[in-house]
């Protein structure tokens, strides 16, 4: 079972999260769907629930406050060894933030902003939370993707503020898509092009994909727990995956992927 207690490497997708409108509901959903323990944090959390899997954690599930005016979503954070330093080359580079660096208690320090392709993405230097500490496995995180409308400007972004280097997937004509290699030439993520099918409302985004043991299962139980199947299962050269929309509105995906 892959798994890791210390800080992911700058620039490496390391958490994610959900936020949501009724908290009890997604518990119920994901704990019933990927068989999580959920565990409510201290009381100066906010509400911020913490999902595991043997013993580690996965991914969290986080109340919306009143008057968010972001929708029900999967947000994707990227380590940093610096805040101040990874938003001072995002500012310059284009990017927004909402989010300013700020303490999450002993946590960690956070900060969440857009990228120019008006992609939003979290920031986030560990503190006594390292970021995901179980992943590759069912349940758990097994691929980040930004999907945009600006792919190369994306890259140049993403590039510039994390040290990313590409490699283009096929010849780049009919799908414009690459894997994202970290600093030390690790591939840890993708990014790709919303194609002219992709309906005009759907904003760019970071997708969350999480392992599973038999996807068409999966998809199969997600629905009688409430989801929507938005692209039914299909094969690649990674493996089976689906994308779903659950109950509260966030999208995210599922990947049987081979073991590694």
């Amino acid at each position: 079972m892959p798994t890791r207690d210390e800080s992911w490497p700058n620039g490496t997708p390391c958490w994610v999260d959900v936020l949501v409108t009724d908290p009890a509901a997604a518990k119920t959903f994901y704990s019933s769907l990927f068989g999580w323990d959920i565990q409510d944090g201290p009381p100066e959390a906010g509400g911020y629930a913490m999902c595991m899997v043997n013993g580690r954690v996965v991914a969290a599930i986080s109340p919306k406050q009143e008057g968010n005016p972001f929708p029900n979503c999967w947000s994707t954070y990227l380590a940093s060894d610096d805040v101040e330093a990874t938003v001072a080359k995002a500012t310059q580079a284009g990017g927004t933030f909402m989010m300013e660096p700020m303490d999450v208690m002993t946590a960690g320090r956070m900060a969440f902003g857009m990228d120019p392709t008006g992609a939003p993405y979290g920031i986030w230097q560990a503190g006594d939370h390292k970021g995901v500490g179980v992943y590759n496995e069912p349940g758990a995180l097994v691929w980040n993707e930004l999907m945009t409308r600006d792919y190369e400007g994306a890259k140049a972004f993403y590039g510039t503020v994390f040290g990313y280097d590409y490699e283009q997937m096929g010849d780049g004509t009919t799908f414009q898509y690459s894997t994202i290699h970290r600093s030390d030439g690790k591939v840890v993520g993708g990014i790709g092009a919303m194609g002219a099918e992709v309906p005009a409302d759907m904003t760019p985004a970071w997708a969350t994909y999480f392992n599973v043991s038999d996807t068409d299962a999966m998809v199969a139980k997600a629905e009688e727990l409430g989801a929507t199947v938005l692209r039914e299962p299909w094969d690649t050269p990674f493996g089976r995956m689906a994308m779903l929309q659950g109950p509260q509105g966030e999208i995210f995906s599922i990947a049987q992927t081979p073991p590694r």
